[in-house]
């Protein structure tokens, strides 16, 4: 499998639809591909980094997971890729109109832009590092540089289970972490 073909066969697709449906798709498997999204959400192909980030964004809008393997999925085919750990990374943030706690606006290293909250949950390891859905079960790993910003802005909170800092973003609060 080549990356020429899926891209072709991507290419060929709907163009009018923002994002494919690939939940609804179930192709046959065909086998991987040296494809590996690195830690830093850097996508390489057979060792060489991908320079074109609209190629990027195109294979980026048919990943899928299931279970803890991720898949590139055509309506004909699914090839499985190697992630280290989340395929994006969430790297810009922004307040909505309403400023300080306001409502957050939150971006992703591949441009995906939306509003942190019930749709897109924060979550924290147990390790600590924070990560946000970004759409059906995919995640974003909270860039280090994001999180200070947050931690410089969030307010203490004592709880019984200890201190949390806490970010109240509109009717949502991010609990960054307890000590």
């Amino acid at each position: 499998m080549s990356l020429e073909k899926i891209s072709s066969q991507l290419k060929d697709s709907d163009a009018e639809q923002k994002l494919p449906p690939v939940e609804l798709w179930d192709p046959p498997y065909c086998g991987e591909i040296d494809l590996i999204i690195k830690q830093d959400g850097s996508w390489y192909h057979n060792g060489t980094v991908f320079k074109r980030l609209n190629l990027v964004k195109l294979f980026a809008s048919v990943l899928k997971k299931e279970g803890s393997d991720y898949f590139l999925v055509t309506p004909v085919e699914k090839i499985k890729i190697t992630v280290e750990d989340v395929p994006f990374i969430l790297s810009q943030w922004s307040w909505e109109q309403g400023g300080e706690y306001g409502e957050m606006r939150v971006a992703t290293n591949l441009g995906d832009e939306f509003i942190l909250g019930e749709e897109h949950p924060l979550h924290i390891s147990d390790d600590g590092c924070l990560y946000v859905t970004v759409r059906r079960n995919l995640l974003a790993k909270v860039h280090r540089n994001v999180f200070y910003q947050w931690a410089d802005i969030a307010k203490e909170r004592k709880t019984p289970e200890g201190t949390e800092l806490v970010l109240p973003c509109g009717g949502y609060e991010i609990v960054l972490g307890r000590f």
